[in-house]
């Protein structure tokens, strides 16, 4: 099917699935408004880089949704799959992982994140060690049955998986491999996290890493940074946020990697420009087609919970692409889903597809009732 947007996406007719992601999802354990360091208390969510894009499409776009990982086989593994089963999210290819009684070979990852206000940023304190998602290796999934006998229309991953363990490359070069053998879509959000690469040879580790895999890729997501450290692209005289004045600069430098790279048909990126922890200007642009397309600014937008709030832009984004939208509207939908799902809580969207709409038509905030 070729919608609007001119992006060639299987049928559903012949899909089970509209999206699968694969990475690690962990439990968040949240504060609220205190800190991690002084905290007596946690409101526990899930929440996964890759797993927050499925979610999206899930439960605020209504599509039908898979996730790929590694859960321990334990009680802390079930209260993750209790919150799955509430996210929507099709749960039948985890793989679980035997329990050792306490976790020296495998774990659930946990991820403590405040969430910062005003002058004081937000903080995340990751314990993902060794965690199940990490001991994922090449031939534990059969991507066949996946993307062949049930069908995916798209397939996401992205570089916080990817930097998990030694294993995690192959399993997402292994699983991009299957599915555009079968004609599925990839999308790939670098999300480069200089902690999870410290130990392991850093951005030359990285940078080696994510280029074999966007070898793979259609639809390339990331920040400045991400395209620096995780690609080696460059933006002379540009710091790690793209701002306003800097936009054309960063357009350039897409350029460049598009000519490098011309099996990406889309790249974008969230434009982020933080007042403070709780008031940022909010943005997107996207590459398609040889134009790019640029959101609404949302300038000054007030901030709950900024966590996630890039994984929910992807799924406003493919979720544009999957519904034929033209490129300008993928890009809004995006821009608008992200938007809103950072005046909520937790790592995942609590938005739905009407208040999606009402925004990207430029709704204001007036109450609703």
């Amino acid at each position: 099917m070729s919608g609007g947007n001119g992006m060639t996406i299987r049928p559903k007719s012949e899909c089970r699935w509209d999206a699968v992601s694969l990475g690690e999802i962990m439990l968040r354990l949240d504060p609220g408004e205190g800190r991690v360091r002084t905290a007596r208390s946690f409101t526990v969510w899930e929440g996964g880089g890759e797993y927050n894009v499925t979610r999206g499409l899930k439960r605020c776009f209504g599509l039908d949704t898979a996730v790929v990982t590694g859960i321990p086989d334990n009680d802390v593994g079930y209260l993750l799959l209790d919150l799955l089963y509430q996210g929507g999210v099709d749960t039948s290819h985890v793989k679980w992982f035997p329990f050792d009684g306490i976790g020296r070979d495998v774990r659930l990852g946990l991820n403590f994140t405040e969430r910062g206000f005003g002058v004081r940023g937000a903080v995340g304190v990751s314990d993902r060690a060794n965690s199940a998602a990490s001991k994922l290796k090449r031939g534990d999934i059969d991507w066949k049955k996946i993307f062949q006998d049930e069908g995916a229309r798209w397939f996401h991953c992205g570089g916080i998986f990817a930097a998990l363990s030694t294993t995690t490359p192959d399993v997402v070069l292994e699983a991009m491999e299957a599915a555009r053998a079968a004609g599925t879509i990839i999308s790939y959000d670098l999300n480069y996290r200089p902690s999870l690469w410290k130990a392991v040879g850093g951005t030359k580790r990285a940078m080696e890493i994510n280029r074999e895999i966007a070898q793979y890729v259609d639809v390339m997501i990331g920040n400045e940074e991400d395209f620096t450290a995780a690609l080696g692209f460059e933006v002379e005289g540009m710091g790690a946020d793209v701002t306003g004045i800097e936009i054309d600069k960063f357009k350039n430098m897409i350029r460049r990697v598009v000519a490098e790279f011309p099996n990406f048909q889309a790249v974008a990126t969230t434009l982020r420009d933080v007042h403070s922890a709780t008031v940022n200007d909010w943005g997107a642009v996207l590459y398609h087609g040889g134009e790019f397309y640029e959101s609404q600014n949302r300038a000054r937008l007030e901030i709950l919970d900024r966590v996630g709030g890039g994984d929910s832009f992807a799924s406003g984004l493919i979720y544009g692409f999957l519904s034929g939208k033209d490129a300008q509207q993928c890009v809004e939908y995006g821009a608008a889903h992200g938007a809103l799902a950072m005046t909520t809580p937790g790592d995942t969207s609590m938005a739905s597809l009407k208040e999606v709409e009402k925004l990207v038509a430029g709704a204001s905030a007036r109450v609703d009732r």
